[in-house]
């Protein structure tokens, strides 16, 4: 069995950020993710980040991918990255079983963040297992990743940000946007988003959802349904769509699975997103020295993520030990800067969320 100082499960953001806010305090680190490549969803990010700049606003998050990997490499000697490597058990002495490729083996660490992000929510209809029906997570790689369009002509279910932007590349890359259904009555990300593809013809439709997905072997058409205050179908309000493609974007839960297994206490928290980690103002959970941060501890943007990994980065080495200069300078400038981006009226939902969880907001 292997010991290192600190594991990061999971490299997205708020991975990413915790583990070079701790390199930088002169901890060792092995950062770890079941995927092929680092970023989790940076990587998929074509579009341009709102917020200020030291939130990286107007940069793409591929860009601000490469910004993060080049502030990791002179750190090449204390960072140990497994891709491809998934974690399958965790257990309350901090250690941990993991899988890479036919490989086996356990990690035993000082502490441990657990950063894995989120997974998407489906929507259940008739016939939403047919060959055609994708997530939005699903469609960004096939398009940002690979290049490879997912249809010619698609329907958007959800105009979360997620819906909205993916709404927006699938234009960019020549694909159809159909229209967009929203079973809520109002529009639920950035209205910016929606007014852009609005201008562009698309049409949205509120209090409206999926009724069943139609066709034999692959999606032909779609029907869909106005909604009354139950949030019901309406019965005689149906209507069909000619579509190839139908992309799922209702919403993230947090993924949580490892934080149960070892023991950590999580909690419902329907405006963050489902079941969350429960943290105290460190990012520390209910065990000691294993912390939380990024979408495990509540859905936000991945600015959020990004400045809440590099809170839990700094928490960690401190709870570790190390002598971080001007540490309480640090903590309070990131913590405003937390505040500025949950200040509005979409920042509502998080505001309250945290507050039931028991969190600060500043």
């Amino acid at each position: 069995m292997e010991h290192k100082e600190v594991l990061i499960i999971g490299a997205g953001p708020a991975g990413l950020s915790s583990a070079l806010a701790l390199l930088k305090a002169g901890a060792s680190v092995l950062l770890v993710d079941r995927a092929p490549s680092l970023g989790g969803q940076l990587g998929k990010q074509t579009h341009m980040f709102f917020g200020s700049q030291k939130q990286h606003a107007s940069k793409r998050g591929i860009d601000i991918l490469e910004l993060m990997m080049n502030k990791l490499r002179p750190f090449d000697k204390q960072l140990t990255i497994l891709t491809e490597t998934t974690v399958v058990g965790m257990y309350k002495d901090k250690v941990v079983s993991l899988v890479s490729g036919e490989k086996y083996f356990k990690v035993k660490a000082d502490a441990i963040i657990v950063a894995t992000g989120a997974s998407e929510k489906a929507l259940p209809f008739e016939n939403n297992d047919l060959p055609g029906v994708y997530a939005a997570g699903a469609v960004q790689t096939l398009m940002n990743l690979y290049g490879v369009k997912p249809g010619d002509k698609v329907l958007m279910v959800g105009s979360g940000n997620i819906g909205l932007i993916v709404s927006y590349q699938l234009m960019q890359a020549g694909v159809k946007v159909i229209g967009l259904v929203e079973a809520s009555p109002k529009i639920g990300g950035y209205l910016v988003h929606a007014s852009k593809i609005k201008r562009l013809g698309v049409d949205i439709m509120t209090k409206t959802s999926v009724k069943k997905a139609i066709g034999n072997d692959q999606v032909e058409a779609v029907e869909i349904w106005d909604l009354d205050e139950k949030w019901q179908g309406i019965n005689g309000s149906e209507r069909i769509i000619d579509v190839d493609t139908i992309c799922i974007a209702v919403g993230l839960a947090p993924l949580t699975e490892l934080l149960q297994q070892i023991g950590a206490d999580v909690k419902y928290v329907k405006e963050l997103g489902g079941n969350v980690a429960v943290i105290n103002d460190h990012y520390e959970t209910s065990l000691d020295n294993v912390f939380a941060c990024g979408d495990v501890a509540g859905i936000e943007e991945a600015s959020s993520a990004m400045i809440a990994g590099e809170l839990a980065g700094l928490e960690a080495a401190i709870k570790l030990g190390y002598t971080i200069e001007n540490a309480d300078i640090k903590i309070h400038a990131l913590r405003d800067d937390l505040v500025n981006l949950r200040k509005g009226p979409h920042g509502e939902k998080i505001r309250t969320g945290l507050q039931k969880l028991g969190v600060s907001t500043c």
